[in-house]
């Protein structure tokens, strides 16, 4: 199978070690940056020079409290500065200039300007999505009194950090070359697990994948909860650079969807998912606020603050620690007690899609480290990225699933959810309803939608003697 992968996806595959890759622990990169440079720096064989690939990382991948010495270099040195970062850009509508971000160091647009001939350069770059990673080139516009400038840092050039072109169809079609099994090893390998070390356990394997659901489907709203040790902060947080997760500390309204005095976008405006790990110890500065918000945005994806209206797509998943004997493979005990009060309403509950079973999902071991060739991180988060937009597999799900009379609306929108989360995940090259088999699509998409589903449903009896005895419909495959 490995020499049918990198046959298929050529430069696309990377020889990873997490087992022996005490070097990437220590730089403490996320998975797509690490595959970057294993790309970059890596030969035919996987082997990489230690020392060239560190002193670039000293030298491109400057830390938070390097800007200090960052801003002296550009400003007072008067030196042009590259390195890697993540750039958001904003045209000024009233003066039609250009200006730039750079949030991981709390550079705003009002300090910046990017000239109009660095603009036509490099702007088919910048204009992808509303964050950008890639090599900033720096400089300074010094001011002038006489023009009433102030001082600026002003972009110079810029590269992409995705130098290829992302080929769905391409991808699609060679999902045909690999069984089932063999698929799902190697997206485990691509998110860094070994599927060795599952033993065989299909079960375990395909729970781990249910966490990257939302990062291929937009607004599917989750919620995890998982024994410590499980990779839960590791896979949400350190793989993708489409998401954001946030673990425990004050989260408000306005960080999570609007804030009025700054007349800014929250997280869910510029991620693909927003997680709140760890979500027992997060705290809410307004509950009823916060709550009123989260149920408008679960819902339709559309949030109301003060006179602003915004629409999103991110979705949300809530991931706890559970203890062994609140674990309930059946549901029946009461698995949310210890979520914060903002989550002990049933209506709110109501609208997450569905339950992933952590506990399914095996404690972190270095048996379940990757180790060899495996799909580019990087190149397979920016897959799922782009799959999110593609809506011909929600209709293939509309086609097959068979919806009972009188079936309550948020379930048949939750399990259809799901589903066609997991039909883009596990059989990407399915282009129409004639090209998965029956057998396939309810063993792998359907039933274990309603499966999730089902844990909501359970939970919400639990939480609201309203709820209580209303199962998830039974959906059942169409024939076509």
């Amino acid at each position: 199978m490995i020499e049918r992968l990198r046959n298929c996806f050529d430069e696309m595959v990377v020889y990873k070690d997490l087992k022996k890759g005490v070097l990437f622990s220590t730089l403490s990169l996320p998975s797509f940056m690490r595959d970057w440079l294993l790309k970059r720096f890596g030969d035919e064989n996987g082997v990489f020079d230690t020392d060239e690939l560190v002193q670039f990382v000293r030298s491109y991948l400057p830390r938070k409290d390097d800007w200090t010495a960052i801003k002296n270099r550009i400003i007072v040195e008067g030196e042009r500065v590259k390195f890697l970062a993540k750039v958001s850009v904003d045209i000024d509508i009233k003066t039609s200039e250009v200006s730039f971000s750079l949030p991981d160091f709390g550079l705003t647009g009002k300090d910046t300007l990017i000239e109009p001939y660095t603009w036509d350069s490099c702007k088919d770059d910048l204009i992808r999505g509303r964050e950008t990673w890639g090599m900033v080139e720096l400089g300074y516009r010094e001011p002038d009194e006489t023009m009433k400038q102030k001082g600026k840092i002003k972009l110079i050039g810029f590269k992409t950090f995705c130098p290829y072109t992302i080929d769905l169809d391409y991808y699609k079609d060679v999902r045909n070359e690999f069984t089932t099994n063999e698929w799902i090893d190697i997206l485990l390998g691509a998110v860094d697990y070994n599927a060795v070390g599952y033993g065989g356990d299909e079960e375990k394997k395909l729970t781990m994948l249910t966490r990257l659901l939302p990062f291929i489907e937009k607004r599917l709203n989750l919620i995890e909860l998982a024994p410590k040790g499980t990779g839960k902060s590791y896979l949400f947080g350190r793989v993708s650079r489409f998401g954001w997760l946030s673990s425990g500390g004050v989260m408000s309204r306005a960080k999570m969807f609007y804030d009025i005095s700054k007349r800014t976008e929250g997280l869910v405006a510029g991620n693909d998912f927003i997680t709140l790990d760890e979500v027992q110890t997060i705290s809410f500065t307004d509950v009823d606020e916060m709550r009123a918000a989260l149920k408008g945005y679960l819902e339709s994806g559309i949030y109301t603050v003060g006179n602003y209206e915004g629409t999103a797509d991110a979705g949300i998943i809530l991931c706890g620690n559970i203890k062994k004997e609140t674990m309930d493979n059946d549901g029946y005990t009461n698995m949310f007690e210890e979520l914060p009060s903002v989550f002990h309403e049933s209506a709110l509950i109501e609208r997450f899609h569905g339950f992933i079973k952590g506990w399914n999902i095996p404690r972190m071991n270095d048996d379940l480290k990757i180790s060899g060739w495996a799909l580019n991180s990087e190149y397979f988060c920016s897959i799922m990225h782009e799959l999110r937009e593609d809506m011909s597999y929600r209709a293939v799900v509309d086609e097959l699933v068979e919806v009972p009379e009188a079936a309550d609306t948020r379930d048949t929108e939750a399990v259809k959810r799901i589903a066609t989360a997991y039909l883009k995940l596990l059989f990407p090259n399915v282009r129409n309803a004639k090209d998965i088999s029956v057998a396939d699509f309810n063993r792998y998409c359907l039933r274990r939608a309603r499966m999730m589903r089902d844990t909501i449903k359970t939970q919400l009896g639990i939480l609201d003697i309203e709820y209580k005895g209303k199962d998830v419909p039974v959906f059942s495959v169409r024939e076509v």
